[in-house]
């Protein structure tokens, strides 16, 4: 078993996937039970193929998930990468049988579907139109062709008749999208499904809306905007409406370090800690609160503490796994340039104690800071001190008193200006700009008729 898992794991970093060696703060049955639908299958696949302590347990749920399903090319894929990491498990051979019988029952429903729909089409009925496209739709999404569902989905516009029909049609072509992990397309067609809510079900709508364009916009690494529409969810309305995009602990996690990592301790404080429309999702991470409070009362290495005892719980998120170094990266340097803010000088001992790990010290992260010109500071490798640049308060009141001058004589002349043009008996009137009235805002001239 080991030698199998061995190579294995071996194969997968050759294929440049992630590792994850260290356990998860999870219980797997307990974590999977949150969500529905094919994410529970593509959860589960994700780390059978990426930790190394729940990798056989993830893949035989995968089996059982995919069997549960129509996808025949999800079960081969699973079982393949069982048959390599455990070969001695009974799940690890393929059910022939049920690949046959599954392939003939898809083929066979989609026929059905598709002559049904060619009725209804020949019929004119729109109801039974959108209908029989939106019953094929959800067939060709469950055999996994995401292709042909996002076009049979699209199909259903025009025949759309109310609000809550428009709606579930954006929900298909957004999940669809988020499975092709085409995130572009997400927030296009969740901008549709915004631009259309009417009073009655915008409540019922919004923490979908807010969570998956979240979701698309933590794929195009926009970590501030994503964060701000995670931590805008309504978490008064049921989990079951978006289980099958994210859990309430995922929505507080994302949330949570999204703006850890993109805003300053004031916006976290306000945005998160003060925030009771999200305090009921950060009831279900108690770590993510606590790691926010931290940086918000200056405890920066606590607040890392925190997160590094939750990475392998990161790395194993389908969404965060890509983002999980960079998120990490910020944090951190967010929390280093803070903590020198006070000081002009710092022993780079002091600094190991605070933000170096065990065999690595924050010398080479902290030149790394200063090159990119994050960090306005000197590293004295003699003295092991790390000395900042320290303002001077002189030429900053001198220059505060210039720019005073320079306003105050700006304003002088518009004054004067006008005073001039009201001697002349000349009108000012809204359109043309007069150059040189500063933010007297445009003007024209027109001479008074006496």
């Amino acid at each position: 078993m080991a030698d199998s898992l061995l190579g294995f794991f071996t194969l997968m970093d050759n294929q440049d996937g992630t590792i994850v060696r260290d356990p998860p703060n999870f219980d797997l049955d307990l974590y999977i039970q949150n969500y529905k639908g094919r994410t529970r299958f593509d959860r589960l696949f994700l780390i059978g193929r990426s930790s190394v302590p729940l990798c056989v347990d993830a893949l035989k749920a995968a089996i059982a998930e995919a069997k549960r399903g129509r996808d025949t090319h999800r079960y081969r894929e699973v079982v393949e990468c069982l048959r390599v990491a455990a070969p001695s498990e009974s799940e690890a051979s393929f059910d022939q049988a049920w690949l046959e019988a599954q392939d003939a029952a898809n083929q066979v429903e989609t026929n059905r579907l598709l002559t049904e729909l060619k009725g209804y089409k020949n019929n004119l009925i729109k109801e039974s139109i959108r209908m029989g496209n939106e019953d094929l739709g959800k067939h060709l999404e469950s055999i996994g062709d995401l292709n042909s569902a996002a076009e049979t989905y699209s199909k259903m516009r025009p025949d759309v008749s109310t609000p809550k029909q428009f709606l579930d049609v954006g929900k298909h072509l957004v999940r669809v999208s988020i499975q092709r992990r085409e995130w572009g397309m997400v927030s296009a067609h969740l901008s549709k499904m915004g631009g259309a809510q009417h009073a009655e079900e915008e409540k019922a709508v919004q923490p979908y809306l807010k969570i998956a364009h979240g979701i698309a916009l933590l794929g195009q690494e926009k970590y501030k905007e994503a964060a701000l529409s995670f931590l805008s969810a309504d978490c008064s309305i049921s989990a079951s409406t978006y289980s099958e995009l994210a859990s309430q602990s995922d929505v507080a996690i994302y949330g949570g370090l999204l703006a850890l990592a993109s805003m300053d301790r004031n916006e976290l404080q306000a945005n998160v800690l003060d925030n009771a429309h999200f305090r009921t999702f950060l009831e279900q991470a108690p770590h993510i609160r606590r790691a926010v409070a931290q940086f918000v009362s200056g405890r920066y290495s606590a607040c890392i503490a925190i997160l590094e005892s939750y990475r392998p719980d990161y790395l194993l998120d389908i969404h965060l796994q890509k983002h999980t170094a960079r998120i990490y990266a910020q944090i951190r340097s967010k929390c280093i340039i803070q903590y020198l803010i006070p000081f002009s000088c710092v022993s780079l001992d002091t600094m190991n104690k605070a933000f170096g790990g065990p065999d690595q010290g924050v010398e080479d992260e902290l030149a790394d800071m200063i090159q990119s010109g994050a960090l306005e500071a000197r590293i004295n490798t003699i003295d092991k001190l790390v000395t900042t640049k320290a303002a001077n308060p002189r030429a900053q009141m001198q220059d505060s008193a210039l720019r005073a001058a320079e306003n105050y004589e700006r304003q002088a002349l518009d004054r004067l200006r006008r005073m001039g043009l009201a001697a002349a008996d000349l009108e000012l009137k809204g359109g043309k700009k007069l150059g040189g009235l500063g933010n007297q805002g445009d003007f024209m001239i027109e001479e008074t008729l006496g």
